[in-house]
């Protein structure tokens, strides 16, 4: 069997990998079962919500035996415009009514100003051709575009005050990113809130955690480190994020607080960019 129409479409990608699934007399939990894969995540793909990752493929390509065709025809995410560990991510966040998500170092990529996010774009290893980085770039700017609805996402941030205090791209740079979000706080349309240094330990120290809420699906939980990130699906282990979020948000500066804080960093920003 092939894929009709359109090889790249998730819906097709989907409705092959139903077909198969039943011809071969498995429920989605038996298959998820054997693919080491969620059974959630399985009907996503077939629903043609989600893409499954490489490893994803080759799993149901073994366990249906199908000679390599879900590995061949995997969906594109557009190749070069995001990490590979993040495309999944992506698409969740795109889908997504309620986005909390906490930075402990950058400011999170959908807040980021252009000048921030080429100066961090410009900072990875190894290191990026202008042409390869102003195609990250691109991708990086369209996520701001989910934004421009007031009511949904409903955005919630929480930020680490080593975020405002670290100098990405110069005190220029710096003073333009924080007006930026603290113009969207003002506006109502995200809620801010800074973990400042005073706190010490907190529930979230050990890095980034995105929380995102759909309409027709569970929430899902994603994770980051250096090179890697992973989406998590299992109800308990995403309560967990939700929970450690909820803690350290108890230990942040409110909303008025934080604002001010922001402010107040960006001038002396300006102060020195001035200079």
């Amino acid at each position: 069997m092939a894929i009709e129409d359109n090889p790249g479409s998730r819906t097709s990608y989907g409705g092959h990998l139903k077909a198969l699934r039943e011809a071969a007399g498995l429920t989605q939990e038996h298959l998820s079962e054997q693919a080491i894969m969620s059974r959630s995540h399985i009907a996503h793909i077939e629903a043609g919500r989600r893409k499954p990752s490489l490893d994803d493929a080759r799993r149901l390509d073994k366990v249906l035996k199908t000679g390599g065709i879900f590995e061949k025809f995997l969906p594109s995410q557009g190749e070069g415009t995001v990490a590979e560990h993040f495309a999944e991510a992506l698409e969740l966040e795109r889908q997504a009514t309620t986005i909390r998500v906490y930075g402990p170092k950058l400011v999170p990529g959908i807040l980021q100003t252009r000048d921030y996010a080429r100066a961090v774009l410009d900072s990875g290893y190894p290191p990026k051709t202008a042409e390869e980085r102003d195609k990250l770039l691109v991708t990086r700017l369209q996520r701001a575009q989910l934004l421009d609805q007031f009511k949904s996402p409903v955005v919630w941030t929480l930020l680490d005050e080593a975020v405002l205090r670290r100098p990405v791209g110069g005190p220029s740079a710096m003073c333009q990113q924080l007006r930026h979000i603290a113009d969207l706080g003002d506006s109502h349309r995200i809620r801010v809130h800074v973990l400042p240094f005073s706190v010490g330990l907190h529930a979230l120290l050990e890095g980034f955690v995105s929380l995102m809420w759909f309409e027709d699906q569970p929430p899902v939980a994603y994770v980051e480190g250096l090179s890697t990130g992973r989406v998590l699906e299992f109800p308990s282990t995403v309560r967990a994020c939700q929970v450690a979020y909820d803690h350290a948000m108890g230990d942040a500066l409110s909303h008025r607080k934080s604002l001010a804080l922001i402010r107040s960093i960006a001038e002396d920003y300006e102060h020195d960019a001035q200079q």
